[in-house]
């Protein structure tokens, strides 16, 4: 693979800088007409030549505004980094729509942590399928991801290596680790290949740029980030990719989890306060583990309108220290949150080491109230069963403790519960007219909640239907499969 950028192109001086003013010029054109668009680029700078990686990012720097222009290194992770997926920072530098953000790095330093055996076999297959799933999910959401891998035979890199050091404008930041990583290289190489095919996504292949010459290697990745830019200010964004025929059969209506769920269970206030009260201490004590052990958990919190969520949520909270957890109540995206990818905003609003993040109302709007009103097309939500997956997947596998409540009542309860609010003056906030509206489409929501539980409910992230008719029932359940899970977290790291 790697070979076919080795054929030894090259640009004149005089060629290269009569080509530059036209090519700078169209760059920062394209910077301008990209703020008016709905769209954001992303600029992916890998490689095996480090030099060339440094060199091509100061180039892009140089030709274009850099006041709507991010760069973001991925070197090694920060503390506030290594505390949460590997991927938490790659979200956290997307750019806004009408923004560019040139990423580097990041490709091989993968390909050496498993070539040195920090990352085992296992764990590399998880991070590119991680890699190549959120690269789906960028590019339906309307990325525009161009990705470069430069490459440059291992002679040639020395030799540019020891004129690097000895020029006094390049000679500083060179020092021996970057001749141990030029060491390396021999064995990394057929693990980067396979990164670059594994995380060639359709829509954003990696292209393999001959970085032996800079001149060449300027001009090539310059014009193709304009083409490029060009084309999609020119034209619709890509479709969103082919979806898969569902492995999941259609189920009858009248046969659904929420059937499961019996609304009969009723807790007396007594036994109410004694379960409470025992639930509460488990779990602080099972907090204050998870805290000194840096095991972080997200709580997901859906349900129907008036379940009692915001109450069980508080009883949870009352069980934490104060500062060991934020509780994210999640409507529309605001005006910030709606210039990035659906899933950016949750991903802001993970953990770090040892901490809880509630979430009242989640992700899970994408397949819920976004598909049943019709604020989100088929193919959006249909692909986001993949995209949670996944999303969830990475956080089991950092070593999160992850639970998902629905809170289920009946459709007599909500509307008893809807009245009382109507009537009681410090509660009729709660209450508005979209809330009797929705009760129109209830069947709609069942059908979408039974799905959504199938196809998104798995061992380490699985879904508690609880059901809520009785508020102290409903919220010693909700207390009880924390402490059990949380407790099975624990035990198993």
């Amino acid at each position: 693979m790697l070979e076919s950028a080795e054929v030894g192109n090259q640009v004149s001086k005089e060629d290269y800088k009569a080509a530059l003013p036209e090519l700078r010029l169209g760059l920062v054109d394209a910077q301008y007409k990209l703020r008016e668009s709905d769209f954001p680029v992303v600029i992916w700078i890998a490689g095996d030549d480090s030099i060339a990686a440094h060199e091509m990012v100061n180039r892009l720097n140089e030709w274009m505004d850099t006041r709507y222009l991010d760069t973001r290194v991925f070197a090694d992770e920060s503390q506030e980094e290594a505390g949460r997926p590997a991927l938490w920072r790659l979200w956290m530098a997307l750019p806004p729509k009408g923004r560019i953000a040139i990423f580097a790095g990041g490709l091989m330093r993968m390909a050496t942590m498993r070539a040195n055996g920090t990352i085992d076999e296992e764990q590399l297959g998880a991070r590119l399928r991680h890699l190549a799933s959120t690269q789906t999910s960028l590019i339906a959401d309307g990325v525009l991801l161009l990705k470069f891998f430069l490459h440059t035979p291992e002679k040639a890199q020395r030799k540019k290596l020891r004129k690097a050091e000895k020029d006094p404008y390049t000679g500083w930041w060179i020092d021996q680790r970057d001749w141990a990583a030029l060491d390396r290289l021999g064995p990394t190489w057929p693990i980067a290949e396979r990164i670059l095919r594994d995380t060639s996504a359709p829509g954003a292949p990696w292209t393999i740029v001959e970085s032996t010459d800079a001149r060449y290697r300027d001009l090539f990745v310059g014009r193709a980030v304009l083409a490029a830019i060009t084309q999609r200010l020119q034209s619709k964004p890509p479709g969103t990719p082919a979806l898969a025929e569902s492995v999941y059969a259609d189920r009858d209506s009248d046969a659904t989890v929420l059937c499961r769920a019996d609304l009969s269970l009723k807790l007396d206030k007594q036994t109410y306060r004694e379960k409470l009260a025992a639930q509460q201490t488990k779990l602080y004590r099972l907090a204050m583990e998870a805290r000194d052990r840096g095991i972080s958990t997200v709580l997901a919190f859906e349900g129907w309108d008036a379940a009692g969520k915001g109450g069980a949520i508080r009883r949870v909270t009352r069980s934490l220290e104060p500062g060991e957890y934020r509780v994210v109540p999640v409507a529309a995206p605001s005006p910030e949150e709606a210039q990035y990818p659906y899933q950016w905003r949750f991903w802001r609003r993970l953990p770090g080491p040892g901490r809880f993040t509630i979430f009242d109302r989640t992700w899970y709007g994408r397949l819920l109230v976004e598909r049943v009103e019709g604020f989100a097309d088929p193919a959006a939500w249909q692909r986001a069963y993949d995209e949670i997956n996944d999303f969830e997947s990475q956080l089991v596998e950092h070593g999160c403790f992850v639970a998902k409540f629905w809170l289920h009542i009946s459709p007599e309860e909500q509307l008893a519960r809807f009245e009382a609010r109507a009537n009681t003056p410090y509660k009729q906030h709660k209450i508005t007219e979209e809330d009797y509206r929705n009760r129109e489409k209830w069947d709609d929501y069942v059908q979408a909640v039974d799905q959504m539980v199938q196809r998104t409910s798995s061992r380490d992230a699985r879904w508690h239907v609880i059901p809520a008719n009785d508020k102290y029932y409903a919220r010693v359940a909700v207390l009880e499969a924390i402490t059990k899970g949380l407790k099975r977290t624990l035990r198993r790291q």
